[in-house]
């Protein structure tokens, strides 16, 4: 085939996807059917022309293009990556992981179910060898779940439930593939049953070696963005790059899964990507990315359809029965899933509850698709495969494929209808309503002012507002409906429509530059939870929500430890540094929706509502400002050096509109505009700098502000720092415990302590010490001391605290005056005068 009917034959495909959209909006079928349909048919065209030797439309080169195939090393090698590393690239990886136990197990779990239950039902019926029949059952256990997420978004389902199932459609690619590449190895070897040493052993190295080879390549990747700073071009290529570098080290170089390397590739660039590229360097990568995925996505489909007809070329009637026998296999499998173990993890608390009628989509919605296709493929083009099981695997997984597209596929959108998830809720009605109402009653304050401004005809005016004053009364008299709605579910509408300003203004803080698109990510993180939990809790989960954004996260502890016993403080200080910033906007965010209240919720519902609303937000500012006020407690001096970052980024987005203001306005020229641009992005890089949280330099000025080292000099001040070990500590942290042998003595620079003696609690705060009575007296300790807060302390040893009594009569009096509080003798004290 020459290069020009190759090109024709890219543009005819091009032109296809093209038209399959709007097509498939049209007709109301997911889009995959729709590129199934199509390739369907062409390929049959290409079949019967390419035998009768026929042109098509008087072309010469239409025998070319219908006789054009594509191998499978085209799906596995040039398509698949590019799909699984842009849905790798695009999940919300904070919010999956809140849901990580459900999406492993519908993702992981249900592969292995349906390969094993398709398997051994399809063995009493064929000839095949056991390792043939599971080979074809990890080829078809992959879904694509796509048709069924494209309709849970538009008919508004849980997000919870939406992301569980995005995130199993890119796993069980994943697991599929992985299952698929193991059990094809014994087939190819003619090997009838693999050891259960070669499971455990083979399997494992695939998936582990692969995570590994996609993580180290990534990071690559990531390091290489420094040095191409100044070209976002080049890092968008080199990202283009990295999926298939991935592939073919892990696959073809290591012999572990290409696939899992490309998934871990995308996630790890996914996480860490976004703080290692600017806001507009990062949104320009994830678009090329949108716009590869969606090309890729539908070639692999199309094409995988044009050979539809080559892989069915020989079926037989037994052979639909067996088709029969792995659609009653995959169904069970799935209604395993979704009848049994979902509904356990439900009730161990794992999994959101999913309603009957959900499940029955997702049920209904698990369509096989082009990575099937591909793999049968695969195994029919491979001549190490015995031909027996080269023509039932091609047979079988695209008879199965077919079944769920045209079948399950076309009827997805009725059985969707049928089950009510098509028709908005009680609560979705009455927010409709008054949003309508809201958009029409600003729209008019426009109108008017438009009007005004153009001096238009006052007949013609008059009428358009009247007609439009009609509508408005219509709209108003829907949303004022509300009240017939329990007065519960009127605060709820008004905390959703706060909770989705508070993400609007997120964006907007990312728009202006404001903050990294890292942390830009992981509020709008906390802004989707607050929605969806507000949506199913009211008020309650509202405030709920809202405290689980102020709390520290999982990698907290595991950052705590490296600091506290390892003196590895790198990701404790990142961590803090992303908490000062973070807490700083959301605090700004939350005083600014005050306004939004006032000016939009107040409109529509009564001022009772609105108060109420105004109470919930000075909560959690509250609580905001509170976890801002523990840091500052903790890092002194800190805080401020983030709030005049936060000064002077702002102060340049101000200065950037101003000068794209003069030039649009003509008043400056390109060439002075260009030079005012470029000396901006230097001082905006500059000011992008996020100051470096220094542990060691806190630690210095916590002994600074501490009370009892007041009146020691500056030069003594720095040896005790040096001296003085900086340990955090979480809410519920045992500090001492009874019947512990006195080693050291605890400073509290920030946070809370409640001390237990003899069955008496009491409490202890900043700027007080404990142990240092246990310690003296050389006594077994008697005292329990529990964290309350998340706290900072400075904790010194025997030797060293015995050096500072001798030195700092303030401590000596210190020590006196607990030892008199808990009524032991001074002189039982072993300390100088």
């Amino acid at each position: 085939m020459d290069v020009i009917s190759l090109v024709g034959i890219i543009a005819a495909l091009f032109i296809v996807i093209s038209l399959s959209e709007p097509l498939a909006d049209r007709t109301r079928l997911p889009y995959t059917v729709v590129l199934a349909l199509i390739g369907g048919l062409i390929g049959s065209g290409a079949i019967y022309l390419a035998e009768h030797r026929r042109d098509f439309i008087g072309l010469p080169m239409a025998i070319e293009i219908f006789e054009f195939s594509i191998r499978s090393n085209v799906f596995l090698y040039v398509l698949l990556p590019t799909l699984l590393f842009q849905v790798a690239l695009g999940l919300n990886l904070r919010r999956m992981a809140d849901d990580w136990v459900p999406i492993l197990v519908m993702a992981v779990l249900a592969v292995v179910v349906a390969t094993f239950t398709i398997g051994f039902a399809l063995t009493p019926f064929t000839t095949l060898p056991l390792m043939a029949c599971l080979m074809l059952g990890a080829i078809v256990a992959t879904t694509d779940p796509s048709a069924v997420v494209s309709i849970f978004r538009n008919i508004a389902a849980p997000q919870r439930l939406t992301r569980i199932v995005e995130g199993e459609s890119l796993l069980n690619d994943a697991a599929a593939i992985a299952l698929f590449g193991f059990f094809l190895t014994f087939v190819m070897l003619g090997v009838p049953n693999p050891t259960l040493q070669d499971a455990l052993v083979g399997f494992p190295i695939l998936i582990f070696g692969g995570a590994g080879v996609g993580w180290i390549l990534a990071r690559i990747c990531i390091a290489l963005f420094a040095i191409l700073s100044r070209f976002p071009r080049a890092q968008v290529s080199l990202t283009v790059a990295l999926p298939y570098v991935t592939f073919l080290v892990a696959d073809r170089l290591l012999g572990v899964s290409g696939v899992i390397a490309v998934v871990m590739a995308g996630m790890t660039l996914n996480f860490l990507g976004p703080g290692r590229l600017s806001p507009v360097n990062w949104s320009n990568l994830r678009e090329v990315w949108d716009v590869l995925a969606h090309w890729a996505g539908a070639l692999i489909f199309l094409l995988a359809a044009l050979l539809v007809p080559r892989l069915l070329g020989d079926v037989q009637l037994r052979d639909l029965g067996l088709i029969g026998v792995v659609v009653l296999a995959a169904i069970a499998a799935r209604v395993f899933m979704l009848y049994v173990v979902l509904p356990l993890l439900t009730a161990m608390r794992l999994s959101p509850r999913v309603d009957r009628p959900y499940r029955v989509a997702i049920l209904w919605g698990g369509l096989r698709g082009a990575v099937t296709l591909a793999l049968a493929l695969a195994v029919t083009e491979n001549l190490s495969v015995p031909a027996e099981i080269r023509r039932e695997v091609g047979i079988l997984a695209t008879g199965f494929t077919l079944f769920t597209l045209l079948v399950q596929g076309t009827t997805l959108r009725w059985i969707i209808s049928f089950l009510g998830l098509d028709k908005l809720s009680q609560l979705d009605r009455a927010l409709s309503n008054q949003v309508i109402a809201v958009a029409l009653q600003n729209v008019r304050e426009e109108v008017a002012n438009t009007t005004k401004r153009h001096e238009l005809s006052h007949d013609i005016v008059r009428s358009e507002a009247k007609r439009f004053a009609e509508r408005l009364d219509g709209a108003m008299e829907k949303a004022e409906g509300v009240d017939e709605i329990p007065d519960r579910d009127r605060i709820t509408l008004g905390l959703v429509a706060l909770a989705g300003r508070e993400r609007d203004m997120i964006l907007d803080t990312f728009r202006e530059q404001l903050i990294s698109a890292r942390l830009a990510e992981q509020m709008l993180s906390d802004a989707d939870r607050l929605i969806e939990r507000t949506r199913t809790g009211g008020r309650d989960q509202y405030r709920m929500a809202g405290r689980m954004s102020l709390v520290r996260g999982r990698w907290y502890g595991f950052a705590i430890f490296l600091h506290n016993r390892l003196r590895m403080s790198r990701l404790l200080a990142r961590m803090m540094a992303d908490r000062f910033e973070i807490l700083l906007n959301q605090r700004l965010i939350l005083r600014d929706l005050h306004s939004y209240i006032d000016g939009k919720i107040r409109r529509i519902h009564s001022k009772r509502v609105a108060d109420l609303l105004h109470e919930l937000l000075r909560r959690r500012e509250e609580e905001t400002q509170s976890a801002l006020d523990g840091l500052r407690l903790q890092y002194p001096g800190y805080a401020e050096e983030i709030e005049r970052r936060f000064i002077r980024r702002t102060s340049l987005r101000l200065e950037e509109r101003e000068y794209d203001i003069l030039y649009q306005d003509g008043l400056i020229g390109r060439e002075l505009f260009t030079t005012l641009k470029q000396e901006l992005g230097e001082k905006r890089k500059r000011a992008e700098a996020r100051p470096a949280l220094d542990l060691a330099v806190q630690k210095t000025e916590l002994v600074r502000q501490f009370p009892l080292f007041a009146n020691m000099d500056e030069e003594r001040r720095v040896r005790l720092a040096q001296a003085l070990k900086a340990r955090y500590v979480q809410p519920g942290e045992v500090l001492m415990r009874k019947g512990d042998i006195p080693r050291e003595v605890y400073f509290i620079a920030s946070g809370a302590f409640e001390v237990e003696v003899a069955g008496q609690k009491s409490q202890l705060g900043r700027g007080e010490m404990f142990g240092q009575l246990a310690l003296l007296s050389r006594k077994i300790r008697r005292t329990q001391v529990t964290a309350l807060s998340h706290s900072t302390l400075l904790v010194l040893d025997e030797a060293r605290f015995r050096r500072l009594l001798q030195r700092n009569k303030t401590i000596r009096e210190a020590v006196r005056e607990s030892a008199k509080q808990r009524g032991l003798k001074t002189e039982l004290l072993n300390m100088p005068e």
